[in-house]
C-alpha cells in the first residue's frame, strides 16, 4: 500500500488561519478531499494521512469526519491538551476512534524547553497506554531536547515531521547533520521525508539542493523508518504536488523495489498501525 503520510485539510478562516500570511496567498483558500484525491490517483497512492493544522479540538473531530467520509484518509492525526486535567478521559473518549492514530503539537513555535514542560510529559506518558503516536514538529535547535524526550519514553512511537526542517536555502547542513545524527540509534523513533521544498528558496530551488539532507536523513534513520509525507497543500508555496513527489521518486529510485516499498507506504503503515 502506497501512502502519502502527510498532508492537511482545511477550511480557510483568516482571523483563525493568521500563520497563512499575505506571503501564502496561494494556500488561502479551502483545501479538502477532492483536492488532493486525483493528485494521489495520478501516482497510484493508495491513502494518506491527515495531521493537524489548528491547535483544537474542533480540528480533530473535523479530520476524523473527513476520514469517516473518506475511505483513503487511512488515519488522522489530531490535536489535544496534553496538559488537560481531564486527559485520561479525553483519550477514552477518542480511543474509541478507529482512525486517529496520534496527536501534534505546534512546537516549532516554542522554545526548547516546552518539551520539558512536566503536564507535555505526563500527557505523552499517557499515550502508548492507547497505541496513539506523536508527531514532532520543530526546526533544528530543538533537536537536543527533542532527543531528551524520546530516550525519557522508549516504548512511544515519534516521527519527526520534515526532517526537522533543516534549513535548505541557507544551505546550513552542519548544526542540523550534528543533531538529527542523535536519533541513528532510538528505534522508536521514525522521520519523514517531507517538507523541504519549503524550507528551500520557495522560486529557485534545484532537486539538487535536497540530496545531502536526504542522505542524512537516510543514513541515520535507515531505509525501515523513513517515511514519504508531501505536506500537502503546503508544499504549493514551492511546488506541486508532482514535484514534491518526484524529488522523493528520484533520489530513492536507486533503492531496492522492497525498500522503496517500505520508504512510500509500508514503514507509514507500521507506524500509524494502519
Amino acid at each position: 500500500m502506497k501512502i502519502d503520510a502527510h498532508q492537511h485539510f482545511w477550511q480557510y478562516q483568516p482571523l483563525r488561519d493568521t500563520w497563512i500570511d499575505d506571503s501564502m496567498k496561494v494556500i488561502q483558500r479551502d483545501f479538502m478531499p477532492e483536492d488532493l484525491k486525483p493528485e494521489l490517483d495520478k501516482r497510484e497512492i493508495d491513502g494518506c494521512i491527515a495531521v493537524q493544522a489548528d491547535e483544537s479540538l474542533k480540528e480533530t473531530e473535523f479530520l476524523l469526519g473527513i476520514a469517516k467520509e473518506n475511505p483513503w484518509v487511512k488515519g488522522v492525526v489530531g490535536w489535544i491538551d496534553l496538559g488537560a486535567g481531564d486527559l485520561e478521559s479525553q483519550l477514552e473518549e477518542l480511543s474509541a476512534e478507529k482512525k486517529l492514530v496520534g496527536f501534534r503539537k505546534i512546537l516549532q513555535g516554542l522554545p526548547p524547553t516546552a518539551m520539558e514542560d512536566p503536564d507535555f510529559l505526563k500527557g505523552i506518558s499517557k499515550l502508548e497506554n492507547y497505541g496513539l503516536t506523536y508527531d514532532i514538529l520543530i526546526y533544528p535547535r530543538h533537536l537536543d531536547k527533542a532527543f531528551q524526550l524520546a530516550k525519557k519514553f522508549p516504548n512511544q512511537k515519534f516521527i519527526i515531521d520534515h526532517m526537522a526542517k533543516p534549513d535548505i536555502k541557507n544551505a546550513d547542513f552542519g548544526m542540523w547533520s550534528r543533531k538529527i545524527s542523535l536519533f541513528g540509534d532510538l528505534e522508536n523513533v521514525y522521520c519523514k521525508v517531507s517538507g523541504m521544498v519549503t524550507e528551500a528558496d520557495w522560486k529557485e530551488w534545484s532537486i539538487i539542493q535536497f540530496h545531502p539532507f536526504l542522505e542524512k536523513t537516510t543514513a541515520t534513520f535507515g531505509v525501515d523508518r523513513l517515511v514519504y509525507g508531501s505536506d500537502w497543500p503546503v508544499c504549493l508555496l514551492a511546488a506541486s504536488y508532482a514535484e514534491v513527489f518526484d524529488i522523493a521518486t528520484i533520489f530513492f529510485s536507486s533503492f531496492s523495489k522492497n525498500e522503496q516499498e517500505k520508504i512510500f507506504g509500508k514503514n507509514a503503515c507500521r507506524f500509524y498501525g494502519i
